[in-house]
């Protein structure tokens, strides 16, 4: 983004991105906890930003990894014991709706594990390591994992500790699970749930949030 402000701290119409997206769960019937992993200098903020009423949902402000994997791990080793299932989702999708966030906490309290996602709407090609394409896998099986993933606290928790022990290190939470043999669902989310990365994405972010207010006012 070629900005020194890390992108959850970038502010849209008076709110950074974290508050916009911590607003899209505050509401859901349930919430006991929210946990957000970040660098010290900004714990402060963090706390700041949500001093106020919050529906009687704990904040809880841990000290971020060197990756992300590790940033979770230090989120669960504080979670609440009235936990039941942990929904992880990236700080900077601020346009994930309730809906999907419900339709995904069902799916997990039934078969253990879900994520959101969307169907790829591109031709994907697999390479080797010269960029030489070996394969085209088919467009219609494959999804575009999104946040959030949500797990029941036992599988999650033991899937961490597997990948420690093994010093396995995944592209996202699912595929910890994945890789002990648990059966993930993908739940269709829809497109505005993007993830800001680059400057273009700041604009459409902007854009959306003026027309909608965020959907948290």
């Amino acid at each position: 983004m070629a900005n020194t402000v890390p992108k959850p701290y970038l502010k849209i119409e008076g709110k950074s991105i974290l508050e916009h997206t911590i607003r899209r769960f505050i509401n859901i019937p349930g919430l006991v906890q929210v946990i957000v992993a970040a660098s010290k200098e900004y714990h402060a903020d963090i706390r700041s930003y949500f001093s106020g009423d919050r529906n009687g949902v704990e904040l809880t402000v841990v000290e971020g990894g060197s990756e992300r994997q590790h940033s979770i791990n230090n989120a669960l080793s504080v979670l609440s014991e009235d936990a039941e299932l942990i929904a992880v989702h990236d700080a900077v999708r601020p346009f994930i709706d309730e809906k999907t966030i419900m339709k995904c906490l069902i799916y997990a309290s039934e078969a253990g594990a879900a994520i959101t996602g969307v169907p790829a709407k591109d031709t994907i090609k697999k390479t080797d390591s010269s960029s030489v394409i070996i394969d085209t896998p088919d467009r219609s099986t494959l999804w575009q994992a999104q946040t959030p993933q949500i797990f029941k606290k036992e599988i999650l928790l033991e899937a961490y500790r597997k990948a420690i022990d093994d010093q396995f290190v995944g592209t996202d939470d699912s595929s910890l699970v994945e890789r002990l043999g648990y059966k993930v669902t993908v739940v269709e989310g829809n497109r505005e749930n993007f993830k800001i990365t680059y400057p273009l994405d700041m604009q459409l972010a902007e854009l959306l949030i003026r027309e909608n207010r965020g959907g948290d006012e």
